[in-house]
């Protein structure tokens, strides 16, 4: 399993560069991913998460082999509705919150064979998508707060900056 990088790791605050060669190491980085979405028990990760600089993100919200998402360079090209729901983050533990986001999406990506493919998704799919991608332009969660819900959870963000400098 990748070690997944936690709040306020720097990565998880830089935009990532585009993947340029769909290679065996990256289906191997895309294995792992997978692998430690699973045993973190998420439904998304995004390379950042692992340690990876790169526009890649895995997900499964079905929970089954034939829900398995493999996005690499993806981009939202729209986006409608308003929803709101509780959110949380492998990379930001025993943290949720309530995320106002769209609440469908058109994805645009390649998958793990470099085949163009436009996914379009609503519910848990299309927050998990927002989220993720959110992750590959250096954005975490509860960035899209307001200050009262930004509030709510300072005092469990300032830990976690704690336990990061020791």
């Amino acid at each position: 399993m990748l070690t997944i990088r936690e709040y306020p790791d720097p990565i998880l605050s830089r935009r990532t560069s585009p993947v340029s060669e769909i290679d065996r190491n990256l289906r191997h980085l895309i294995e792992e991913m997978f692998g430690t979405m699973y045993e973190g028990r998420g439904v998304g990760l995004a390379a950042p998460q692992v340690g990876e600089g790169i526009r890649l993100c895995v997900l499964n919200c079905k929970g089954k082999p034939d829900g398995e998402l493999i996005l690499i360079n993806p981009v939202i090209v729209s986006a409608t509705g308003e929803a709101t729901d509780e959110e949380g983050c492998l990379s930001v533990p025993g943290i949720r919150s309530k995320v106002t986001r769209a609440e469908r999406v058109t994805v645009r990506a390649y998958d793990q064979n470099g085949k163009e493919l436009e996914l379009e998704a609503d519910g848990l799919e299309a927050r998990a998508l927002q989220h993720e991608t959110d992750h590959l332009n250096g954005r975490l969660f509860f960035q899209l707060l307001s200050e009262p819900g930004r509030m709510a959870i300072r005092r469990q963000l300032k830990q976690l900056e704690q336990q990061f400098e020791q």
